[in-house]
């Protein structure tokens, strides 16, 4: 028979080999991985197809007062926009993997507009990832501590209110407290010759607008996702065992929400990053925000799409990172 075993070989010969978990790991990250990619490319197609659908150009946008039809003309080809959007976009993505973010509408690398804000803004999107990491896990395991009780009914109704705030709410709650009422904290940005914050100071009030609503979110996660954990059964066990409240939230809860805490604190950083050009208008703060509003305005699609491109590929790392977490925490397993 076709099927049959020949004379002496064992049977477990044919029997396929597991695949060990590092390997499934690698190939999980790597299609994840390849996915974002995909969505980050069709999601820069469509900037450039958004920008194209405004009106007017970049040409006229940028042009000076008093320029005649044949100096637009002109413009207009230099910028390329006589040329189909299609080949424009296909130019620009060519020179991404090399780090080419193009020219902006007025002659400038793309990188070298973006090479001072974005860190500016990265430094804001990370402290207030950071404050949103640690008030959320606090708060829900607070919260989680006693279910039911008053600190549970209070932490969650709170937090239900806070995600609610947009951050232009916040930030001018903020303002009004802090720098005009008790006037303890700063409501401008003033900047350094290299361009970044003078002063620590100045970092507190934008961080804070930005981190209390995704607090409000990200608590209401942690909460949710102890409170299920605390129905497995390993967890009844070392409640019958005596071991202490600390211990078994320390020691079985958290470890068995890690996945979900994760994905939670990874979708947050879009959020924080996209509130963030809100954030930085309101206190002057010398991010992407104000680089982007320009772009917007002088219809330059190169210089959105490198903004774009720049946070994109920030924020499919992170994500990429939770989903490493949870693959991790649930032990290889996708």
């Amino acid at each position: 028979m076709a099927g049959s075993l020949t004379q002496g070989e064992p049977a477990a010969a044919l029997e396929p080999r597991p695949v060990p978990a590092v390997t499934r790991t690698t190939l999980y990250a790597a299609g994840v991985l390849a996915r974002r990619i995909l969505l980050l490319a069709v999601l820069l197609a469509a900037v450039f197809a958004a920008v194209e659908l405004l009106p007017g150009d970049a040409a006229r946008a940028t042009s000076e007062r008093g320029e005649s039809a044949a100096d637009l003309a002109q413009r207009r080809h230099l910028l390329g926009l006589d040329r189909p959007v299609t080949e424009r976009f296909w130019d620009w993505m060519t020179g991404l993997p090399t780090g080419d973010l193009g020219t902006s509408a007025r002659g400038e690398p793309v990188a070298d507009l973006l090479s001072r804000p974005f860190p500016n803004t990265l430094l804001l999107g990370g402290l207030a990832l950071l404050v949103t990491l640690v008030a959320s896990v606090t708060l829900g395991c607070w919260a989680a501590a006693r279910p039911g009780g008053r600190l549970d009914r209070a932490v969650s109704a709170s937090a239900t209110g806070i995600l609610a705030l947009p951050e232009f709410v916040v930030a001018v709650a903020l303002v009004l407290v802090f720098a005009l009422w008790t006037d303890w904290l700063p409501a401008v940005t003033l900047t350094d010759a290299d361009g970044s914050p003078a002063s620590w100071q100045m970092l507190v009030l934008p961080v804070l607008a930005l981190a209390i609503p995704q607090i409000g979110w990200n608590t209401r996660i942690v909460r949710a996702a102890l409170a299920d954990e605390a129905k497995a059964p390993h967890i009844e066990t070392a409640v019958l065992d005596g071991l202490p409240r600390h211990r078994i939230l320390t020691h079985h809860l958290l470890p068995g929400a890690l996945p979900t805490i994760a994905a939670g604190i990874a979708t947050s950083t879009g959020m924080l990053l996209g509130g963030a050009i809100v954030v930085e208008t309101i206190f002057n703060y010398p991010g992407i925000g104000s680089v982007l509003a320009g772009a917007v305005t002088d219809r330059d699609s190169p210089l959105i799409a490198g903004v774009v491109a720049v946070t994109g590929a920030v924020i499919t790392g992170v994500l990429l990172l939770a989903d490493l977490v949870r693959s991790w925490a649930s032990g290889g397993r996708t």
